[in-house]
């Protein structure tokens, strides 16, 4: 699991940051406000001010220097450009990390589908009882105007759809169950 923050506290979400080729462990809170916020990078924990300038933009002041942080998509993949440097990222629950680490690791039973940030459902493709092909989109979330397809971690069939069209979901939050 995750540690983050100055008391050790378990992080709310894991971002894995890809600078020149090197991953990089980032443990955030959930919820980003303007304002400061206690992260870790690799462990080392940090304090960073936090100022959303507009949806997908922001102002981020981390040991006196300020950098302008833009959220961007290109393709099917998710970045962070700062400056004209573009790094790219995924977002991981540290409470689902087991199921991520390889094909056939826990590919037997139950298998949820979570918010990996908090956001709005904007769709759910799926019904309970569907059957469904591993990677097969299930519901799309609109988080700081980017919609992002959430897909099946396995084949199988959706036995819960836990959201539905317009609700809110913090980060971790269960969305679908396949089995």
């Amino acid at each position: 699991m995750g540690r983050g923050g100055p008391a050790g506290r378990v992080a709310d979400v894991t971002i894995w940051l890809e600078t020149g080729g090197r991953k990089r462990r980032v443990d955030l809170p959930s919820a980003v406000a303007d304002g400061a916020m206690a992260c870790t990078v690799d462990g080392q924990a940090m304090l960073v001010e936090v100022r959303m300038l507009q949806p997908g933009v922001m102002s981020l002041i981390l040991e006196g220097r300020q950098y302008r942080c833009i959220l961007a998509r290109e393709g099917e993949e998710d970045g962070v450009l700062l400056g004209s440097r573009r790094f790219g990222f995924e977002v991981s629950d540290p409470r689902s990390l087991q199921g991520r680490r390889g094909a056939g690791a826990g590919a037997a039973g139950p298998r949820a589908v979570k918010a990996p940030m908090p956001g709005r459902i904007v769709r759910v493709l799926v019904e309970a009882g569907d059957e469904v092909a591993e990677q097969q989109a299930i519901v799309v979330i609109e988080a700081m105007k980017m919609q992002n397809e959430l897909k099946s971690p396995k084949s199988g069939r959706v036995t819960r759809v836990a959201v539905a069209v317009g609700e809110t979901v913090g980060a971790g939050e269960i969305l679908a169950v396949v089995e």
